[in-house]
């Protein structure tokens, strides 16, 4: 193994050897330390870095303008740094439209963004084409740098109102405002400190959910606990707003509301203590009445997709289906016994998605991690969807209209939007957005399939040009996951065509951990099975090289949140099978990941340190955080990226991580972090300064595997 390491550290200098730019620092800024140990079950643990955890203090402050000085003169000194950026910006520059939405007032809304603008902007028309739209709300005019993020649009009953959330700097923190409709007039109404919320309106009013109002200096890093939903009366001030649904006996649940269609019932759904949430229901035209309990656990999710005309709920669910299915609720014997099937589970697809149009029903399934979508009307047998091609779908469609509208998207192609004629099962394209110079059918896509480490059959896809060579020549980008039972459908990203229009191959695996093939393979791949993703990651690298895709000193991963741990894990595993390893946002102390923020959120998936001294010892095992190897072993260049105003995973992991890298003998590649201003976890984002990272993160890579790019 050793020889190995070696080997592939002096190739990849040789590589580089013969490429203008940067060499590896020879020295990093000195992190803040002081002799934190702490004791898990009688384990001592060292985290000499713990006073990063401090983001606010001048030490911490100083660390991080130093670290970004260094990082900055890095990749600025890349020679094609500029050239990226600018290719960037011209795939980037095509219009992107979301799917119309009928909304009460008749007209027609959607998002818009017809270029370069930092955000999309919400238009309306009379017309499902957008014909005649006019403009409606522009989040680019709320910042004067595009970090104020437009996350919600909610229209009353009558539509004389909106409400709208907002988000700043990136951070999960959201705002409410409130519009007349009609004139776009800005009302005084105005809700702070809400968060993981929409406005779900009844009456003159709304409800939403909020935390109290955090400790000044600790917005972004402090627990957050008793999470309410409120109900807000137009023309009165916060203040009054009156709590509608709370459980103090549980701090640590989300408390999140909905009104159904008609405004019959508020929906509260309650999770953070399991794999999904329990579900509670008020009849909103009986105001004696109180909550009735749908479904007192959180084991599965449960969602209510309808409210038929005699008051049945339909619901959709992972209860008794790890594959979901679609069931009838009679609220007054609300009882699993009484639940009714309406549509059961397949044991070969997942139910993904259910949508309502008049009285028909729109399934979305996911088969092999693509989607699938059917219509079911009058209690017909179910009619598919034709599709293109692997892609992933959303649906737009209302109980209240007859008009179906989806959106598809793929690896390679925008998201195109369709118009559905029931009648005669045809699809007809609205808009199909083009980017300038390229081609998707100078592309191709394959779904291959993998055994990893316990003979699992993995699934994942493999996009590139025509006509590569399967001589381990290819530059390969690995994309993982693996986690919080979430699906890796088929999706566009215009920053990732200047990756394969290099002759790079971007490969996406379908770890366990997700909801792929249901309920049990995202739980094979919690707890004390979470190694399970990481050897599921391990062996995708291994494929692409054993099939003559790439070889190690080419090949990169990458991942985000979860998926940054699953990078950091992976590089302490094995060094040896990567060049270039960018964890993104990431969990790197699994020890105290549950302290800040909603990280207890994620102890379903993950499990804490105070469980168990068998989950301690079994989460210390992997924490990208503890386990860097220092001394013998040749480790491949890093960039970690995190973000000042990320308070989903905050930056405290990534900046002690980047430091205990930086303090330890891991060879000569380079070992940075680059962390953005007012920025986040990534939604919301503005374009430019997507761009920027984007820009960076390639710089990076190819500097790295040494290749000089074609940009331009």
């Amino acid at each position: 193994m050793t020889r190995a390491l070696i080997t592939l550290c002096i190739s990849s200098m040789t590589i580089n050897a013969t490429a203008s730019g940067p060499e590896a620092p020879s020295a990093y800024p000195v992190a803040p330390a002081d002799g934190t140990v702490d004791s898990y079950f009688g384990t001592q643990v060292p985290d000499p870095f713990r006073p990063l955890e401090n983001d606010t203090a001048a030490a911490t402050t100083a660390w991080v303008e130093a670290e970004n000085r260094l990082t900055r003169s890095y990749l600025d000194a890349i020679p094609f740094r500029l050239a990226l950026h600018r290719r960037l910006t011209v795939l980037n520059n095509y219009e992107k439209r979301g799917l119309p939405s009928r909304e009460n007032d008749g007209k027609y809304y959607f998002a818009l963004n017809d270029g370069l603008r930092n955000q999309a902007a919400i238009y309306r028309s009379d017309s499902p084409d957008g014909a005649g739209a006019e403009l409606f709300l522009d989040p680019n005019s709320l910042s004067d740098d595009g970090t104020v993020a437009l996350t919600g649009l909610f229209q009353s009953a009558d539509g004389r109102y909106t409400a709208y959330t907002v988000s700043r700097s990136g951070s999960d923190w959201t705002e409410i405002y409130v519009m007349d409709t009609a004139t776009g007039r800005l009302l005084p109404d105005h809700i702070e400190w809400a968060k993981f919320t929409g406005a779900a309106w009844h009456g003159d009013g709304f409800y939403y959910s909020a935390y109290a109002r955090p400790e000044a200096g600790k917005e972004f890093s402090n627990a957050n606990e008793y999470h309410k939903v409120y109900y807000h009366r137009l023309g009165t001030p916060q203040s009054e707003d009156t709590i509608a649904y709370e459980n103090p006996d549980e701090p640590l649940h989300f408390h999140t509301a909905d009104v159904t269609e008609g405004e019959q019932y508020l929906v509260v759904a309650a999770s953070g203590a399991g794999n999904g949430n329990a579900l509670y229901v008020k009849d909103l035209s009986r105001p004696e009445a109180g909550f009735v309990t749908i479904e007192p656990s959180q084991e599965q999710i449960i969602d209510i997709a309808d409210v038929r005309h005699d008051g049945t709920l339909l619901a959709y669910t992972g209860i008794d289906a790890p594959n979901y299915r679609l069931v009838a609720i009679d609220p007054s014997h609300p009882g699993r016994e009484h639940w009714k099937e309406v549509v059961p589970e397949k044991k070969d697809a997942v139910l993904k998605d259910v949508r309502v149009s008049q009285s028909d029903l729109i399934l979305v399934y996911d088969k092999d991690a693509s989607h699938h979508a059917y219509i079911i009307s009058d209690g017909t047998e179910p009619h598919e969807i034709s599709l293109p091609g692997y892609g992933a779908i959303g649906i737009s469609a209302s109980k209240k209209n007859p008009e179906i509208f989806y959106s598809f998207t793929s690896f390679t192609t925008p998201g195109a939007i369709y118009s559905y004629n029931k009648a005669t099962g045809a699809s007809a394209c609205v808009h199909a957005p083009a980017v300038n110079g390229v081609n998707p059918s100078d592309y191709v896509t394959e779904q291959v399939f993998y055994t990893s480490e316990d003979g699992t059959r993995v699934p994942m896809f493999l996009t590139y040009k025509k006509g590569i060579r399967r001589d381990g020549s290819n530059p390969t980008y690995l994309y993982g996951y693996g986690g919080f039972n979430v699906a890796l459908n088929p999706n566009f990203n215009p920053n990732r065509l200047l990756w394969l229009e290099n002759g790079g191959i971007y490969a996406q695996a379908n770890l366990r951990g997700g909801s792929e093939y249901g309920e049990a393979w995202h739980e094979a791949g919690t707890k004390q099975k979470k190694l399970n993703v990481f050897n599921d990651f391990i062996a995708a690298g291994e494929w692409l090289v054993e099939n003559g895709f790439t070889r190690p000193s080419l090949l990169t991963i990458e991942g985000g949140s979860n998926g940054g741990l699953l990078v950091g894990a992976c590089t302490n595993m094995r060094p040896d099978l990567f060049a270039v390893a960018i964890p993104r946002v990431g969990v790197m102390d699994m020890m105290r990941y549950h302290l800040f923020t909603i990280g207890w959120n994620w102890a379903h998936d993950y499990g804490t340190s105070a469980d168990s001294p068998e989950m301690a010892a079994y989460l210390l095992g992997y924490s990208p955080l503890h386990n860097i190897r220092s001394g013998s072993t040749h480790y491949p260049a890093i960039m970690v990226t995190t973000a000042d105003h990320d308070d989903r995973v905050v930056p405290a992991h990534s900046f002690k991580y980047a430091a205990t890298l930086q303090a330890s003998d891991t060879g000569s590649c380079p070992k940075l972090i680059r962390i953005d201003s007012k920025a986040g976890h990534g939604a919301g984002k503005p374009v430019s300064k997507v761009i920027d990272e984007w820009a960076d993160i390639y710089s990076f890579i190819f500097h790295n595997i040494g290749i000089a790019p074609a940009a331009e």
